[in-house]
């Protein structure tokens, strides 16, 4: 019975911490995004686990990009905010060239944005160069 219960645990656990893809060129932010298992019960105070359990936070289920009809890449970002409340965050965009260097231009800076309760939302971005041949899109927290 015991060795069951413990096979169990290990797949619930194995299935909720790997069944989901993100996109490495996404970072976002422990205080933005949804809590996971080993957040919750390993690092936070028992509290933050009922957060894990329902849900709470924004998450991203798609990042695509292409070349637009000008020749600029373009990011288009589709999530859902998993939280019961409104969540305000800022997020920035920084373009790579094909050597994987910064593209840095005035309008790669923080830009603030909400997700609505347990509602989807979009991103859409556009690189200021035609030289942009991928994203990389950090997030937080506003700052007080």
């Amino acid at each position: 019975m015991r060795l069951a219960l413990n096979t169990l645990l290990l797949g619930v656990v194995v299935c909720l911490c790997g069944c989901q893809q993100e996109d490495k060129r996404i970072n976002m932010a422990a205080d933005v995004k949804s809590d996971n298992l080993l957040v919750n019960i390993v690092t936070k105070p028992v509290i933050y686990a009922f957060s894990w359990i329902i849900g709470e936070g924004v998450e991203i289920d798609r990042a695509v990009t292409y070349v637009n009809k000008d020749g600029f890449l373009q990011l288009d970002i589709a999530g859902h905010n998993r939280a019961f409340n409104t969540i305000v965050y800022e997020y920035k965009v920084e373009w790579l060239d094909k050597d994987g260097i910064v593209v840095d231009t005035a309008t790669s800076k923080w830009l603030q944005t909400s997700a609505a309760a347990r509602a989807p939302f979009a991103i859409k971005a556009v690189a200021p160069r035609t030289t942009a041949v991928d994203f990389r899109m950090n997030t937080r927290k506003i700052p007080n």
